[in-house]
């Protein structure tokens, strides 16, 4: 009688889902470039073009000098959010995160953080727009971040997605380029999309 070997699955190995990620985290984008990992997808984006910088310093501006409460920007901040159902494992890069200025929610963060304090995310569309549109709404409701700003070039509008629930927002309210946008509590302002024309 002779004894037949089974392979026995390694109990630690490491899932797709890792494997990707760790990937990903080991990544060395080129100099201007940023990489994201949105639905298990690694998206390496070129340096943004004149036309989209605009966008997001028209945003800005606007926050600073209107918002009802004091606030922090980042355009640049890593955020991890919350994997299952349509994000597994998403690590992305809003063009513009903004948090409570009393939070310093920047302050001492490490590169990839979780989106807990984020009051909005804002992205203004280019070389792939249905990640903005589509991928990156469904990960920012999931991760419940309460304002979901896209400044859609390629519409000329401007939507706000509100209210998360799961992996979608419950509210949308729009704006052609040139219409005004309220912003709630805590930004409480109207939105002057004219600079978008």
């Amino acid at each position: 009688m002779s004894a037949v070997a089974h392979e026995q699955p390694i109990a630690d190995s490491p899932s797709q889902e890792d494997i990707l990620l760790e990937s990903f985290l080991s990544l060395h984008s080129p100099e201007g470039f940023r990489a994201e990992l949105i639905e298990g997808e690694i998206i390496v984006a070129p340096p943004p073009d004149g036309d989209h910088e605009d966008y997001i310093s028209h945003l800005v501006k606007q926050v600073i000098r209107s918002s009802a409460i004091d606030m922090s920007i980042s355009g640049g901040k890593g955020l991890r959010l919350v994997s299952g159902g349509l994000c597994p494992k998403n690590h992305v890069i809003p063009d513009a995160t903004f948090a409570p200025e009393e939070l310093r929610l920047f302050r001492g963060a490490p590169s990839w953080m979780d989106p807990d304090g984020v009051a909005m995310v804002a992205e203004v569309t280019s070389g792939k727009p249905d990640q903005d549109r589509i991928a990156k709404r469904h990960c920012y409701a999931r991760a419940a971040i309460p304002l979901y700003l896209l400044v859609d070039r390629e519409k000329s509008q401007v939507s706000l997605f509100a209210k998360p629930l799961r992996d979608e927002y419950t509210e949308v309210h729009l704006a052609a380029f040139g219409e005004p946008l309220a912003l709630p509590e805590p930004f409480g302002f109207t939105l002057d999309t004219k600079p978008f024309l």
